[in-house]
């Protein structure tokens, strides 16, 4: 289960995508159904449809690749496994063009461009600062700095 902590990061990179995109495209959160395989459905905590596709469908479980799948890792070694290993394939396999990994324990931003031998590649990985030429989205600028601040605002941990 996604913690206080989590949520807050897929707002905060919901919100600045969403203003990025405009009507341009489409971004929306992990209750939408991919079916990255045939026998395997995934539910990304946020994925972009960019500008030049068509749109998504309005229900149903998705059969085509988004463009952007972000992934918030969780702080279990197991979740963490799925995000790096499980979903990584999956992906790929599925044609999603670029994957975030982002990290709110080490607060980094990793973000992965699919090869045309069919797997990802590092495009950019950052922690602090300004990422002011983001792989994949032309013009979108993203202040890391600003969204470790919210994830400071919160409090300890509940007991």
């Amino acid at each position: 289960m996604p913690d206080y902590a989590h949520e807050l990061i897929v707002a905060w990179l919901l919100h600045a995508l969403r203003t990025w995109l405009g009507t341009r495209g489409f971004v929306a959160g992990s209750g939408v159904k991919f079916a990255v395989r045939a026998d395997r459905g995934r539910m990304p905590d946020l994925h972009v449809f960019l500008p030049h596709r068509a749109p998504p469908p309005r229900s149903g479980l998705v059969h085509e690749p988004p463009d952007v799948v972000v992934e918030v890792l969780s702080p279990t070694p197991s979740d963490r496994r799925r995000d790096r290993v499980e979903k990584l394939g999956e992906y790929a396999g599925f044609g999603v063009r670029w994957y975030w990994i982002v990290d709110p324990d080490a607060r980094t931003l990793e973000i992965l461009e699919l090869r045309e031998d069919g797997h990802y590649a590092l495009a950019a990985a950052t922690s602090t600062g300004t990422l002011a030429d983001v792989p994949g989205c032309p013009e979108l600028v993203l202040e890391l700095d600003a969204m470790w601040a919210e994830l400071d605002r919160l409090g300890p941990p509940a007991p």
